[in-house]
């Protein structure tokens, strides 16, 4: 929440049970295999993990015909995560459940 807000964007947050999650995830079309600890909605997009805040400003800026963005698990060094940084992908995926990769990090 605080990458996100260092880079300008106001977050609102809800507390959920585990079980109130999965039916966001599901609702919203998150693939199983793209799944991570949060799911925001910014602009219409699907938010889904430790996305970094460049992207995200990316994907509003380009527009693509897309559900959303999704970085899976929760990758050490990724924005809100502490640890040495690790590589890791984002990843854009569809309303059918297709993903591809958005950007390597």
């Amino acid at each position: 929440m605080g990458h996100l807000q260092a880079n300008g964007f106001k977050v609102k947050t809800n507390e959920v049970t585990d079980s109130q999650l999965d039916a966001i995830k599901v609702k919203y079309g998150v693939p199983a295999p793209l799944q991570s600890c949060h799911t925001a909605v910014v602009g219409g997009y699907v938010i889904e993990g430790h996305v970094p805040a460049d992207l995200i400003l990316r994907l509003l800026k380009e527009k693509p015909a897309v559900v959303g963005l999704a970085v899976p698990g929760m990758p050490s060094g990724s924005p809100g995560m502490d640890g040495p940084p690790e590589p890791y992908d984002v990843f854009a995926f569809g309303r059918q459940g297709q993903a591809r990769l958005y950007a390597r990090r």
